[in-house]
């Protein structure tokens, strides 16, 4: 089974505006709401892939039962904990011009909630995969992630962790199966600009080095490399065609990896399966659809 882990659920409020203007009225052109969050955003992606996932993580009042009804809809088994105090966030996304975000703060997780939370974790079986993603909220411990990955050491876990920084190395030691820095923030760990994909490998090994297993780098318009445990390097340019939304294109990369690699095993094949869902998701107004990911991979792999 997949397991996502969500901490700070949103439902996000996406309005594109025709040339937006501070201090005006302005009128929408199209507007849609979705439930977000970076580990939402991955079992969406799987869910359209075909395959099943179990999301897990904090939610509150109005709108986090709004976020369970459309989980729900979209077909996503969810089991999120019921925080008393606050709401679950809205988070404004304005497409015009620039892209522009405004996120809510979320609810006041207490240490009760974290204890349940473990609880959860703790019924995952050796095999399973379990996606962290995303930023800590204020509340909570910002050593969590390497917390959890501690607690659940003694399981033979697929573990992914897509965070930044501290987030992300202090994991290192508990050798999660796979991470997802960009080169910016591969970079901002070891105090460097990264200027090519030969270095991108270089600075990769390094995290390698310090315990991670499978390394997946994404450069914008660069493409991608992917360094894996077996040694094998992968690297390809980003697929043809035009960048529509880029919310959300980071989580479908991370969903394509593993949906992937439950797929066949195979790490080339996770590779353009991850590219193909993130270039699919940032051509498109919404989360990507397999038939669009589909399309993609038949460019990536065809040249």
């Amino acid at each position: 089974m997949i397991y996502t882990v969500t901490f700070n659920p949103s439902l996000d409020y996406i309005v594109s505006v025709d040339d937006f203007m501070l201090g005006r009225v302005n009128r929408t052109r199209t507007e849609i709401i979705y439930p977000g969050g970076k580990g939402i955003n991955v079992s969406m992606v799987l869910k359209n892939l075909g395959h099943d996932s179990h999301a897990l993580g904090f939610m509150a009042g109005f709108t986090g039962q709004e976020i369970v009804r459309l989980l729900d809809e979209w077909g996503v088994q969810s089991d999120f904990i019921r925080v008393e105090q606050g709401i679950s966030r809205i988070n404004v996304k304005l497409r015009s011009n620039e892209e522009s975000e405004i996120n809510g703060q979320g609810p006041a997780i207490a240490e009760e909630h974290i204890r349940q939370l473990y609880q959860q974790l703790d019924r995952l079986e050796d095999g399973d995969v379990l996606v962290l993603a995303g930023s800590i909220p204020d509340v909570m411990p910002d050593d969590i992630y390497m917390d959890i990955m501690k607690h659940l050491s003694s399981k033979k876990l697929h573990i992914i962790v897509d965070a930044t920084r501290d987030l992300l190395v202090n994991v290192l030691p508990y050798h999660p199966f796979l991470i997802k820095p960009n080169n910016h923030e591969l970079g901002e760990v070891f105090g460097v600009e990264l200027e090519d994909k030969e270095e991108v490998f270089t600075y990769a090994a390094k995290l390698q080095e310090r315990g991670a297993r499978n390394v997946l780098v994404s450069m914008a318009g660069d493409g991608a490399v992917l360094l894996t445990e077996d040694g094998q390097r992968f690297e390809s340019m980003p697929p043809k065609g035009k960048v529509v939304n880029s919310v959300g294109a980071g989580d479908s990369m991370v969903a394509g990896f593993v949906a992937g690699w439950m797929e066949k095993k195979d790490y080339e094949h996770a590779f353009h399966m991850g590219i193909a869902a993130g270039s699919a998701s940032a051509f498109s107004e919404n989360l990507a659809t397999k038939e669009e990911i589909e399309a993609v991979y038949r460019q990536i792999t065809e040249k």
